[in-house]
């Protein structure tokens, strides 16, 4: 079950990030103030859930939430700063867009650059354990989820609207058929001299 807070003093935001591993396609990253009373049965790490349940879920926290916001850093920015500099970047400007200025950040992960003078604990898998992470990873997956599925309209060989740029061995296929686009992140390894089925299939 996961936790509705951090603490019981400071006016807390989650933070999570979606897009990280994909070939394509921007970063994306929200932050999310709850009321220190929300519960919803569906809530989890967004990667646990299904579609459907992510969408159900995005429409709940949006209505809810005391605020939430979404940003997202191009794959040109991402070659030009790296991606975890971006990912970074995207939760700031996030953050940035939110109605209230949150009192201490709960970020995701095991690293974060500080948001102004405003303090943060990173917690590893913490959309698995926290609810305000958890929601954020819920609206920045189906925000870039949606996002994809509109290139896919642009570029329906490379099967965005089923694997979101993600390096699928669909995904790889097009790329050697067809070569790149404009959305692909060009200082990733798009086609690796050798990748293994396995590692090729995990996705």
């Amino acid at each position: 079950m996961l936790l509705p807070y951090y603490q019981d003093v400071l006016t807390e935001a989650g933070c999570d990030e979606a897009g990280r591993g994909c070939l394509a396609g921007p970063v994306f990253a929200a932050a999310v103030i709850l009321p220190r009373t929300f519960r919803h049965p569906l809530l989890n790490d967004s990667k646990q859930l299904t579609e459907d349940e992510r969408n159900v879920l995005r429409v709940v926290i949006e209505r809810e939430a005391v605020s939430f916001a979404v940003a997202s850093v191009c794959n040109v920015e991402i070659d030009k700063i790296n991606i975890l500099k971006a990912s970074f970047k995207a939760m700031h400007e996030a953050l940035a867009r939110l109605s209230l200025q949150p009192q201490m950040l709960l970020i995701d992960g095991n690293r974060f650059h500080p948001y102004g003078d405003i303090p943060h604990t990173c917690i590893i898998q913490g959309d698995g354990k926290y609810a305000s992470i958890a929601a954020a990873s819920v609206l920045a997956k189906t925000y870039r989820d949606e996002y994809m599925q509109g290139l896919h309209e642009q570029f329906p060989q490379y099967g965005w609207k089923e694997n979101k740029g993600y390096p699928t061995r669909h995904h790889r296929d097009a790329i050697r058929a067809h070569g790149d686009t404009p959305y692909h992140r060009r200082t990733f390894r798009l086609l690796p001299d050798q990748l293994s089925l396995d590692e090729e299939e995990r996705w």
